[in-house]
């Protein structure tokens, strides 16, 4: 994701875009940097590396600023261009994120989180989630 402004200084297409690109990313120590980094390695790209955050709302709004390009989950990507005022500048099938929810309970009985366990497997905001 990125501004207009940020988006139209580059100039190749997705991914060779991101090669020396600045880049806003998650901390070293979670699993999707872990899998940007191979991702990046993969494609042998080498991001301009802007900030590093444990927080990733505070990366959008980073990002809304034109500090970077930086990456989300392409499931609240029409969320993520409303609010923030980016667009989509590419996507890859290749880094996946994955979402908990925990309980206690053996069995889930509370409906509230029966219904979001429902709306997560059958089309979270909107879209087909694979199982």
């Amino acid at each position: 994701f990125a501004t207009d402004e940020t988006a139209n200084k580059l100039s190749a297409p997705f991914p060779a875009c991101l090669h020396q690109a600045p880049m806003l990313l998650p901390s070293d120590d979670t699993a999707l940097r872990r899998s940007l980094d191979s991702w990046f390695k993969k494609a042998n790209i080498l991001p301009s590396i802007v900030a590093e955050f444990h927080d990733s709302a505070l990366m959008k709004v980073f990002g809304r600023e034109s500090a970077g390009i930086f990456p989300a989950p392409s499931v609240v990507e029409d969320e993520v261009c409303r609010e923030y005022g980016v667009r989509v500048i590419g996507s890859t099938e290749e880094i996946k994120e994955s979402f908990y929810a925990i309980t206690v309970e053996r069995k889930l009985n509370h409906p509230i989180v029966m219904t979001l366990v429902e709306e997560a497997r059958t089309g979270l905001f909107g879209k087909k989630l694979k199982d």
